[in-house]
């Protein structure tokens, strides 16, 4: 099973550099070229303590509370642990100290030099052994009988310590003049307890020899090692060896069995001069010649799941990892980066062996009766193997032989669950902390011995003044918003978990509530949005309460809560929505909107994560698009325009100077594009003091090749487009949104679109020209094709134009669906009683269904006078030749006013052009649609002046007049005249069609739709009896629309076939509204006739009447 690598970290100066543990493995002790010796808590530790104890200090070695250090001015010193006062020097040389240690029980300290000479020194007294060359090393037998050296000269001696004498000298090394030519400093090392082995790197393998009898036992060697190895280390049971190589290889191998059960590389091959066994854990603290101090954890060879220890870790981000999921964790598992390492005695990781003769207990869940199985087994293995011989490990018991029979699985492991956090929070265990730091204001709770507090400060304080509060429930979480503070407490023994809201915007009296939870249930996560707040229980459950405290809606989670966040209506829930394997997190997000339509827009859709990392930020920009950032400094946003995916838009870690560094996010704002955070020196999360001061670092979105001028524009251009969402999303749910920084968008991102265009010309590139204006807007395309045409690019020039004409078209429909649905919404709002019929005619005694009788019936009418050329000449709606060019304007009629203004205002005919015209540039038309402004004003127009029906005057056209207009003027009064003076004036292009003001109610024949309906009226009302009229055709609009197309073209051929016939009750009984305009947008495509003109009806008239006062026109 591989082990964990963790990232390296910057320790000291560029030299070698030395490592050790405490005796408890509290803290790992390093020093470097630099003269420090660094005490770190783990390897997390962003503020380890400092002791100088030199210009360089070259060894350094921790028993008892002393740290004895080999540094520069030839001494050997001594330091108190952990004070670092100075102690008094041990010994002096006349050259520097290569390397001291300790003997077993700390009486006694070896130190080598490059004066050739070796001092065993103790309290007492001091012994000297003369070597022949400058020492590389050296280790104590665990007995205190023998003395192991290296050195210089190739040789390894091996000293009694009695009486100074050299037993015995291995000629293993290459010989070299001084320790810094040393190709390695054969960091040599006796096996713990029994010292029955002597391990020496010699070249790329590892030498063991037997005691006493000084015989080589047998090598350890691996394919993987291709460079000199440089360091030995024995783990405290004797059981495994690792070595470090000079290429950063390091090793471990087990020794019973002789199989290499680990092998790592360093991340940047620099040689390896330092490897330090955890005391108790499997953990290998490393440090390298360039000052840099890393670990390996879960080091073994997996065959111990009982092993596994839980975190009682109190430092750093140990909250993030809950303690019942690293029982059963045994390896290749990710922590956050900045939870505990390497060593802080609660860490958790492989316990390979105890390393005293009675068993260590271990706390599983952070529960103190839960005692790791497989210790316990191990200890009946300690009682029958202490009073063994030398063969045994001296004393120290081998892998317990249950845990070694248990099935061995080498798949994917499980990674610890991240624990619940609130986004803008340092760690809860820091006595001055961030509760929260926001868009809104900064929550620091202060608990010391002085005080437990929690101070308020608000960014803008016309908000609300700076608030102190005495924390005496002992709030761990918080929230601001500009409408309240909220703030939660996990429960005790005595006091149920609370839910505490401070309402300062309340225009009463009290503004203070709290709500406490159902017992055992704790609050986890809690957020604030506008009138409401919420907070996730660990049952699972999301509780909403209005901001003054009534509980609303409650809901289930599928998983634990990690976060929350809130903004507006919209609520973001990040949860666990499984088990992660390989260092990864598996969370998912809901994303609801809790005002009146309250709906769920992300379903627990999966969290994009960076592999290896985990979540470290959640919220909203402050124009309230959801984003998120994980531990690998990606900022994630929310693309509403596809699809409600995520866009990694800002990679942090780019802007870091230092691998230690962070930036902490405080906010995110799209107008302008800030990533507002704070900077981090060597740590994850600022301090309270001094107060932080906030970057500010801008977007950049991970397009490829953004150094080229291409591949800039392309980022520019998705990011504007990217950043520019929310205000579609404000304009659909009804917020104010700023219009002119909406066009800016636009025109910004259309003159990126441009000079993409122009460089793609540059490049001959005119298909990737045609993918471009294929994004432009349709006036850009027409700058497009002036620009290509000047280019001399023809082809080009006419494929644009070709796509010209489909974009008008497109524009054409857009701009009819949006006034057909406005319209029908008026429709609706007005209601069907409010409809009163204004014109002046014969026999108006009508009838309330004969009121409400529109163009429906006028254009049945007319399309009984169409002449038979007309019909002939009629365009197929469906056919794909029908372009923008051909689109028309309404035609011109006098309609009745009424309070609804029963018009039809998006009447918009399609007719083939008339071969004979020229076909002139494309573009002159194009202006057309810019009129659809001036048709409401007609509307206006039309509501407020009665008509009076006048005598229509017949006028001949050309043909190419034929073809550029479908209808006839008629005199207009003079409001109307007005409206269609301006319309002139703004559409005075050669072969543009004129748009008559009086965009009133167009005739049309009956529509397949309304066939439909009048035989399916009886099984709608059969279905729904209390249906109204307007509810019948709502209804029947329903049931049409689900037609297949094919079901649908069969009642408009019939409506085509059968329009003429119609009867006049057929037509009483219609109840036209604007929603089936959108059923027959196809068919009165059709019915348009360019030689006919409307004239005024009177809603009563029948058939009859009506054909006889149009009859004139077949002369």
């Amino acid at each position: 099973m591989p082990s964990t690598q963790k990232p390296m970290r910057y320790g000291h100066t560029e030299g070698h550099t030395d490592v050790c543990f405490d005796d408890t493995g509290s803290c790992i002790v390093t020093c470097g070229s630099d003269g420090d010796v660094r005490i770190w808590g783990n390897l997390d530790d962003d503020d380890p303590k400092s002791i100088n104890v030199g210009e360089k200090a070259y060894s350094c070695a921790l028993k008892n509370g002393r740290l004895v250090t080999a540094v520069s001015n030839n001494a050997v010193q001594v330091h108190t642990f952990p004070e670092g006062a100075p102690d008094g020097i041990l010994t002096r040389f006349t050259m520097n100290a290569n390397h001291v240690i300790f003997n077993c029980d700390g009486t006694k300290i070896a130190a080598g030099s490059s004066d050739f000479m070796i001092k065993v020194v103790e309290v007492s007294d001091s012994s000297k052994q003369k070597t022949d060359a400058p020492v590389l090393s050296l280790s104590f037998d665990p007995r205190d009988v023998y003395l192991a050296s290296s050195s210089c000269d190739g040789s390894v001696r091996v000293w009694k310590i009695a009486d100074q004498t050299c037993t015995t000298s291995w000629p293993l090394l290459l010989k070299c003049n001084d320790v810094i030519n040393a190709k390695s400093i054969c960091r040599l090392g006796w096996q713990p307890g029994s010292g029955k082995l002597l391990a020496i790197p010699v070249d790329k393998v590892v030498k063991l020899y037997r005691r006493e009898t000084w015989d080589g036992q047998f090598d350890l060697s691996d394919t993987f090692i291709t460079q000199p190895l440089n360091v030995v280390a024995w783990s405290p049971c004797g059981q495994y060896l690792a070595a470090g190589a000079v290429d950063g290889s390091i090793v471990v191998w087990n020794v019973e069995t002789r199989e290499c059960t680990e092998r790592m590389k360093h991340e940047k091959n620099y040689s390896v001069c330092g490897l330090a066994w955890h005391p108790k854990y499997s953990q290998i603290a490393y440090t390298d010649t360039e000052g840099n101090l890393g670990l390996l954890e879960d080091i073994g060879d997996g065959k111990k799941p009982n092993d596994k220890v839980a975190s009682t870790v109190t430092k750093d981000y140990n909250d993030l990892f809950d303690g019942d999921d690293d029982d059963y964790l045994n390896g290749d598992m990710i922590e956050p980066q900045s939870s505990p390492k390497a060593g802080a005695s609660e860490d958790d990781a492989d316990d390979l062996k105890p390393t005293s003769g009675h068993l260590r207990r271990a706390i599983i869940d952070d529960d103190d009766n839960s005692v790791d199985i497989g210790l316990i087994k191990a200890s009946s293995n300690l009682l029958e193997k202490e009073d063994d011989d030398d063969d045994q490990t001296g004393g120290f018991p081998a892998v317990p032989a249950a845990s070694t029979q248990q099935p061995f699985y080498d798949g994917p492991m499980p990674t610890p669950r991240q624990k619940p956090f609130q986004s803008g929070s340092t760690p809860a265990h820091l006595m001055h902390r961030f509760m929260v730091w926001n868009s809104v204001g900064i929550i620091r709770c202060y608990n010391d011995e002085q005080d437990n507090a929690i101070d308020v400060e608000f960014h803008d304080t016309s908000v609300h003044h700076a608030t102190h509060l005495q924390n005496s429930l002992n709030h761990a979480m918080a929230d601001l918003s500009a409408e309240a503070i909220l703030l939660a407490c996990e429960s005790t023994d005595e006091l149920a978990s609370k839910l505490h809201c401070i309402h300062f915007s309340s225009w009463d009296a009290n503004k203070e509530w709290t709500v406490d939870m159902p017992k055992d249930e704790d609050i986890e996560a809690i957020c604030l949005g506008q009138g409401w707040a919420a907070c996730a229980t660990s049952a699972l459950l999301v509780r909403v309460f209005t901001v003054g405290g009534v509980q609303k809606e409650i809901f289930s989670l599928p998983g634990p809560v990690v976060s929350m966040a809130g903004h507006r209506e919209q609520l973001m829930v990040i949860y666990h929505r499984g088990t992660g394997f390989d260092g990864d997190q598996c969370l998912a997000v809901q994303l609801m909107e809790l005002g009146k339509k309250k709906k769920q827009v992300l379903h627990g859709d999966p969290l994009s994560l960076t592999r290896k990392s985990y979540l470290t930020w959640v919220g909203f920009s402050a124009e309230g698009t959801p984003c998120y950032v994980d531990s690998e400094g990606i900022v994630r946003m929310l693309n509403r325009g596809l699809g409600n995916t995520w866009i990694p838009v800002c990679n942090t870690r780019e802007h870091c100077k230092g691998k230690a560094d962070h930036y902490w996010v405080v906010g995110v704002h799209e107008r302008p594009q800030q990533l507002r955070c704070i900077p981090c020196k060597g740590a994850r999360f600022p301090p309270t003091l001094p107060r932080p001061a906030v970057a500010i670092l801008s977007f950049k979105l991970p397009y490829c090749q953004v150094a080229t001028e291409k591949g800039q524009m392309e980022e520019q251009y998705w990011r504007s487009v990217v950043f520019h969402n929310h205000l579609d999303y404000l304009s659909k749910n009804g917020y104010e949104f700023d219009e002119n920084a909406q066009s800016q968008a636009v025109k910004e991102q259309q003159e990126l679109l441009m000079k993409l265009f122009a460089l793609s010309c540059k490049l001959e590139r005119e298909f990737r020209c045609v993918e471009l204006a294929d994004l432009m807007t349709q006036h850009v395309v027409n700058l497009a094709i002036k620009y290509a045409s000047r280019s001399r690019r023809l082809n080009l020039a006419q494929r644009l134009s070709e796509m010209a004409v489909e974009k008008a078209n497109e524009l054409a429909t857009a701009s009819e669906d949006e006034e057909e649905e406005e319209d029908f919404r008026k429709h609706l709002n007005a209601g069907w009683h409010k409809v009163a019929v204004s014109v002046r005619a014969p026999a108006l005694a009508c009838r309330a269904d004969q009121e409400m009788e529109d163009a429906e019936e006028t254009d049945a009418c007319e399309e009984v006078e169409e002449t038979p050329e007309v019909h002939k000449q009629r365009p197929n709606p469906f056919s794909k030749s029908v372009t923008s060019a051909e689109v028309t304007t309404p035609k011109s009629v006098v309609i009745t006013s009424s309070s609804q203004g029963r018009m039809n205002p998006f009447k918009v005919s399609s007719n083939k052009k008339d071969p004979l015209v020229p076909s002139a540039n494309v573009l002159d038309s194009m202006s057309k649609y810019s009129k659809k402004i001036s048709l409401s004003g007609s509307r206006a127009v039309n509501k407020q002046n009665p008509p009076v029906i006048k005598p229509l005057i017949p006028k001949p056209k050309s043909k190419q007049a034929l073809a550029a207009s479908f209808f006839q003027p008629w005199t207009p009064n003079p409001s109307e005249k007005t409206v269609e003076e301006r319309e002139e004036k703004a559409g005075n292009e050669s072969h543009q069609v004129k748009v008559t003001a009086q965009n009133a109610e167009n005739r049309r024949p009956k529509t397949g739709f309304q066939m439909w309906l009048e035989e399916n009226r009886a099984n709608i009302l059969s279905d729904n009896p209390d249906l109204n009229e307007a509810e019948v055709i709502k209804e029947g609009m329903g049931r049409f629309r689900v037609l297949s197309s094919e079901e649908r073209m069969v009642w408009t051929e019939k409506a085509k076939g059968g329009s003429a016939n119609d009867s006049a009750d057929e037509k009483k009984r219609k109840r036209p509204t604007a929603d089936e305009d959108e059923a027959k947008q196809n068919q009165e495509q059709k019915s348009e006739d360019s030689n006919l003109s409307k004239k005024p009806k009177p809603s009563d008239q029948s058939p009859n009447v009506r054909l006889a006062a149009f009859a004139f026109k077949q002369s």
